[in-house]
């Protein structure tokens, strides 16, 4: 169970929910765990709730409440809220492997494509927040075999569908973008529709190899 967090105002209409420094599985169970709790009791004049790694944040309309009272209500709902991690969305994303960093990746960590390929469609992806683009949902689970830091400069015009790594973290890209990432292959799958996003915070996802 995650320690009880710390409480910061952020601007005039927000106010952040700060389990911890460092991710872990227990503290972003933590964080799922307060949104759904947000979710099904919000507080008054709640407006969104954005969960992220280790934090979340709560919006709220300055005409309605303020800081002191959306803390008071979210100390309130602390005490209610249940850390188990919930099971989620399982997803089945399909991926070509044929990104043209693959065998930079297979050099760099001593292995072969195969091999990379192998222990990247071995893990189960979690998502743990979207951010930085439209649709780029974080997933968090990529084998430490196969991680490498970002690259030392950006690439222009990775296109949208792009499977990319860095880190502990893997990405399935939704627009032409600029990246340091790692791209090993692509997907046909659509993250961002037009009727909200593929995929949910908290839901699972593993990745199946597909011709092109």
């Amino acid at each position: 169970m995650a320690e009880v967090p710390r409480l910061r105002p952020v601007s005039d209409c927000g106010l952040l929910v700060e389990y911890a420094e460092a991710l872990s599985d227990g503290v972003h169970a933590a964080v799922l765990g307060l949104d759904r709790v947000l979710a099904a009791d919000p507080l008054p004049g709640q407006m969104e709730t954005v969960p992220a790694y280790v934090n979340l944040l709560v919006l709220f309309d300055p005409l309605l409440t303020d800081h002191a009272a959306v803390a008071a209500g979210v100390r309130t709902r602390l005490g209610r809220m249940q850390a188990e991690r919930s099971a989620g969305t399982a997803h089945l994303v399909d991926v070509v492997y044929d990104g043209p960093d693959l065998a930079e990746v297979a050099r760099r960590t001593g292995l072969s494509p195969e091999t990379v390929i192998a222990t990247h469609l071995s893990a189960d992806y979690s998502v743990y927040l979207y951010g930085f683009a439209p649709g780029y949902a974080y997933l968090g689970g990529v084998p430490e075999p196969i991680q490498l830091p970002r690259k030392e400069a950006p690439v222009r015009g990775v296109p949208a569908g792009s499977v990319i790594v860095a880190g502990g973290q893997c990405i399935v890209t939704t627009l032409t973008m600029p990246t340091g990432w790692w791209v090993i292959g692509r997907s046909p799958v659509t993250i961002l529709r037009p009727e909200g996003m593929l995929f949910a915070v908290g839901d699972r996802v593993r990745f199946r190899r597909t011709k092109p």
